[in-house]
C-alpha cells in the first residue's frame, strides 16, 4: 500500500490524496501502523517528483474566485447524476464480466475480445484511447463541447467496461476522470451553463468518489490536480451526493465488488467497536450467584438437576468463604468431571473448582476483559475490587458481552430507520399541506 500510494503521488503530484486513497480504499483502517508508512512513502515520492518532473499541478486551471448559490445548488444535481452514472458503470463492468463467463470457449480468448472492443472504440473516437491526460486537460479547460462529449462518454464507458469485464488490465482513475468530466461538460452544454470546465471538474470528482465510494479521496485528488481551492464547497456537495446515491443503489464499490467475488469480505464503514467503548461495570451481572466453598458437590448437582433458577442462569459460579471473600470458581465442566471421577459427590466444591483466577475490574474496558477470556480459554471472569482482589463485585460472562454488543447494534439500526421514518413523516405532512393548495389552484384554473 505504501508503494501504491507513492506511485500515485509521483505520477499525479497528489500526496495527500494518495494517503487518503490508501485509507479509504486499500487499507480499510486508520491506524498508525499503516498510516505512517503510507504517509512517509507519499511524502518522499511527492518531494522527488518536483526535481524529476517539474513543479506545479498536473492540470492547472484558471482559478474560480467565488461560487454562487446557483452553482452550489446545481452541484447537488451534478452529484446525483454522477452517482447514477457510477452505479451504471459498475453494473456495466460486472454485467460484461458475467457475460464473458457464459461464453463457451476458453477464457484465454476473453482479453482478445476486450482488445477488439477497445480498437473499434478507438476507430470511432481516438480520444477514448490512451491514458487520457490530454483529454482530461481539455475537459478542464472547456475545449471539448457539443455532441462530441456524448460520443466520448458513451464510447469510453463501453470500451472500459468491456475491457475490464473481459479480464484485460486497465486503470480506474484516469477513465473515471474522463467519463466524469465528459458528463459535466455535456450537462453544461445542454443547459447553456457558463464555464463547462468548472462542471467537468465537479463531476470528475463526483464520478470518482461515487464509483470508488471514496468521496474524500476524490475531493482532495481533484483539488491537488488543479490547485483550485475555491471549488471545494461544490466538490464537497457533489461528491457526498454521489456517494449517497451509490450507497443506496450499490452494495459495494466497483473495486470491493471484485474482492467480494473472490470470497473476501471488506468492511468499508469506520465504526468503533462496542468492546472499545463499554466498560465491564456497564454490562456485568451485579448480583452473581455464589456458592459457599464448603458446599458438597452432590448438593450442587441436585440443585442443577432440579433446575434451580439461581444456578441455571450461569455456567460457572464464584466460590466464597464464610466471610464472603472470593476463593475460587466452579464451572459445570469442573462439577461434571468431579462426578465422573467417582467419590466427588461428598467433597466440597472448593476441591472441584479452580483457585488460580483470572479476574477483571469494573473500570476495565470490555475489550481488555474479552482478551483475557480468549487468552485463558475461559468464558467468564469474576469482577473484583481493585483495592481488594478477594472482594467480589460482579460477574462477566460471554452472554453479557454478546447482549451488550447486540444492544449497540440494535441501537444503530433503530437510529437509522428512525431517521428514514422521520423523513417520510415530514414528507407526508408536507404533501398533505400542499394538497389543498394544489386543488384550489386547479379550481382557479
Amino acid at each position: 500500500m505504501a508503494g501504491a500510494s507513492g506511485g500515485m503521488a509521483a505520477i499525479f503530484g497528489t500526496p495527500l490524496a494518495a494517503v487518503m486513497i490508501a485509507v479509504e480504499l486499500l487499507l480499510f483502517e486508520w491506524k498508525p501502523r499503516s498510516f505512517i508508512p503510507v504517509a512517509a512513502a507519499a511524502a518522499v515520492a511527492a518531494s522527488l517528483r518536483t526535481p524529476l518532473l517539474g513543479p506545479g499541478p498536473l492540470f492547472p486551471v484558471a482559478f474560480h474566485l467565488a461560487l454562487s448559490w446557483s452553482v452550489l445548488a446545481w452541484s447537488l444535481v451534478a452529484g446525483v447524476a454522477a452517482g447514477l452514472g457510477s452505479a451504471a458503470l459498475t453494473g456495466m463492468v460486472y454485467g460484461f464480466e458475467d457475460l464473458f463467463g457464459k461464453l463457451k470457449f476458453h477464457f484465454m480468448w476473453w482479453p482478445a475480445i476486450g482488445g477488439l472492443a477497445i480498437g473499434l472504440g478507438g476507430m470511432l473516437y481516438p480520444r477514448s484511447l490512451g491514458v487520457g491526460y490530454d483529454t482530461i486537460a481539455d475537459l478542464l479547460h472547456g475545449h471539448l463541447v457539443g455532441t462530441f462529449l456524448l460520443g466520448l462518454l458513451v464510447t469510453k464507458a463501453l470500451i472500459w467496461s468491456i475491457a475490464l469485464g473481459s479480464g484485460t488490465s486497465g486503470g480506474v482513475l484516469a477513465p473515471l476522470l474522463i467519463m466524469g468530466g465528459s458528463l459535466g461538460a455535456l450537462g453544461a452544454t445542454w443547459l447553456h451553463a457558463p464555464d463547462p470546465g468548472l462542471w467537468a471538474m465537479i463531476t470528475m470528482a463526483a464520478m470518482m468518489g461515487g464509483t470508488m465510494r471514496s468521496p474524500f479521496t476524490a475531493i482532495i485528488f481533484v483539488l491537488e490536480l488543479t490547485q483550485d481551492v475555491a471549488v471545494l464547497p461544490a466538490l464537497l456537495i457533489a461528491c457526498v451526493a454521489a456517494d449517497a446515491v451509490t450507497v443506496l443503489l450499490m452494495k459495494r464499490s466497483i473495486l470491493t465488488e471484485k474482492v467480494a467475488r473472490h470470497g473476501h469480505h471488506v468492511a468499508r464503514e469506520y465504526t468503533v467497536s462496542p468492546l472499545q467503548t463499554l466498560k465491564v461495570g456497564d454490562v456485568m451481572d451485579r448480583e452473581p450467584p455464589t456458592l459457599p466453598a464448603d458446599t458438597p458437590a452432590a448438593v450442587v448437582s441436585q440443585r442443577l438437576a432440579a433446575r434451580d433458577p439461581v444456578l441455571v442462569r450461569h455456567h460457572a459460579w464464584p466460590l466464597v468463604d464464610p466471610s464472603g471473600a472470593l476463593v475460587g470458581i466452579l464451572t459445570r465442566g469442573d462439577l461434571l468431571r468431579a462426578v465422573q471421577a467417582g467419590g466427588g459427590d461428598h467433597q466440597p466444591v472448593s476441591a472441584c473448582g479452580g483457585t488460580e483466577l483470572e479476574v477483571t475490574y469494573t473500570d476495565e474496558l470490555l475489550e481488555d476483559a474479552v482478551q483475557k477470556m480468549a487468552r485463558r480459554g475461559v468464558g467468564r471472569l469474576p469482577v473484583v475490587s481493585r483495592k481488594d482482589r478477594r472482594r467480589l463485585v460482579g460477574y462477566l460472562g460471554r452472554t453479557g458481552v454478546m447482549e451488550a454488543f447486540l444492544h449497540r447494534v440494535e441501537e444503530e439500526e433503530v437510529r437509522d430507520t428512525g431517521v428514514v421514518a422521520a423523513s417520510l413523516r415530514l414528507w407526508r405532512r408536507r404533501m398533505r399541506r400542499l394538497a389543498p393548495r394544489a386543488a384550489a389552484g386547479r379550481r382557479g384554473a
